[in-house]
């Protein structure tokens, strides 16, 4: 790709809008704390730089974790770029430093809201993917190009799925 071609990057700004969304609810929380039945499922990578978390969780969950803020959770905080909360492993609470970009599933159970962030791997590069993705080379319809070339966790969500037709 040329300097060009970058210039635009949609999938960039789509996936901070996305990240937006979790700020903005996490943030929603920080002021009103959980009201009704909402809860939130928040799964991350342990390995991205920025997360803090003992060692021994990280040690348990080598590549992602989920936790669940419901109701057992204290001092949430919330910027820009991260979240921060003590929650309570059996019984000792611990904080958590979990930067947004770290989060790959955000999920309100309550409501049927789900979020799934799918950085690329470094290993395919922005052009191949997307000329794959125009080339119409989708073996399983998830929106992720060949299956061969990508080692990614998990899967890309198509907003199709969530439209009225």
């Amino acid at each position: 790709m040329t300097d060009d071609d970058n210039f635009l990057r949609y999938d960039k700004m789509v996936e901070a809008a996305l990240r937006g969304v979790v700020r903005q609810a996490l943030e929603e929380v920080v002021q009103h704390n959980l009201k009704g039945e909402h809860h939130f499922y928040i799964t991350f990578m342990t390995d991205y730089p920025g997360v803090r978390i003992p060692d021994y969780l990280r040690d348990r969950y080598p590549g992602e974790m989920t936790i669940v803020l419901q109701y057992q959770f204290t001092d949430l905080r919330v910027d820009r770029d991260k979240m921060e909360v003590t929650l309570s492993f059996n019984n000792v609470p611990e904080r958590l430093v979990v930067p947004l970009s770290a989060i790959s599933i955000f999920a309100d159970p309550s409501v049927n809201f789900a979020l799934q962030f799918q950085p690329l791997s470094e290993s395919i590069e922005d052009d191949e993917l997307l000329s794959e993705l125009a080339d119409g080379d989708d073996p399983d319809g998830s929106g992720g190009g060949k299956k061969a070339k990508s080692e990614k966790k998990g899967e890309v969500v198509s907003l199709d799925q969530f439209r009225k037709k």
